[in-house]
């Protein structure tokens, strides 16, 4: 049985939501992954400033 999204970890919902956001522009694979490496980068920093303060 499969659960349903209203109640998966938020985690989940959002990697749908941004899914669904990303191909609603139709952005291209290649820039979405481009972006989501900024982005990745950007919160690894601050968790790591969360986490020394």
């Amino acid at each position: 049985m499969t659960t349903p999204l209203n109640e998966a970890p938020n985690h989940i919902k959002l990697a749908v939501d941004l899914i669904m956001l990303l191909e609603q522009h139709d952005i291209a694979p290649e820039e979405v992954l481009q972006a989501l490496e900024i982005v990745k980068t950007d919160y690894q920093k601050k968790l790591t400033t969360n986490i020394n303060n």
